[in-house]
């Protein structure tokens, strides 16, 4: 069994992994299950208040989380002027998503990644994970594998070994009703 499948594998059985992408290596799990993300706030330390960031393969992956009937045809073509690639939006959110993924919010972060081991991860675990950058609260985002390995690997069901798409920061964050810039990129 190859990385990707074993690493698919523990998505399914309901873990936190850890995966490159743009910048930094991102640890995720299961948007859908509830236990799987209370495990992945715990090991970050993350307040659930704060809400988490999708990772997809495409935007058809997406769909069952955001509601885009609230958006306009110019806010689209924003978005996807951007995707795939390093770009994040807050986009609305349907009714039925849980709190456990948006947090205090009534929007949901999402993002089409343009890097291959997400898109690969995304397309055959077929939906989206979530995606916070992979490093215990207060030390800096993982760059390498060995890094994660180091910091979180106890914590961690699997890694998906690669390299990260060379970015320097984390990607930006832009919301998608006003086109402003949250976070830099």
């Amino acid at each position: 069994m190859d990385n990707l499948q074993q690493v698919v594998a523990a998505l399914k059985d309901g873990e936190v992994i850890a995966y490159p992408t743009e910048g930094v290596f991102g640890v995720g799990c299961d948007p859908d299950n509830q236990q799987a993300v209370e495990k992945l706030l715990t090991l970050k330390q993350r307040p659930v208040e704060k809400g988490l960031i999708l990772i997809a393969a495409d935007y058809q992956q997406l769909l069952p989380y955001i509601d885009d009937s609230q958006l306009t045809e110019q806010q689209k073509q924003n978005i996807f002027a951007t995707w795939p690639g390093p770009v994040t939006w807050v986009m609305p959110v349907k009714k039925n998503v849980p709190a456990f993924l948006t947090g205090q919010f009534n929007s949901i972060a999402v993002r089409v990644s343009d890097h291959p081991l997400v898109q690969q991860l995304c397309t055959h675990f077929g939906k989206p994970i979530t995606s916070t950058s992979a490093n215990l609260t207060g030390l800096p985002p993982c760059k390498t594998a060995t890094e994660v390995y180091d910091q979180l690997g106890e914590h961690l069901s699997a890694i998906l070994e690669g390299e990260t798409g060379g970015r320097e920061n984390p990607t930006e964050i832009r919301d998608a009703c006003s086109n402003n810039v949250l976070r830099q990129g």
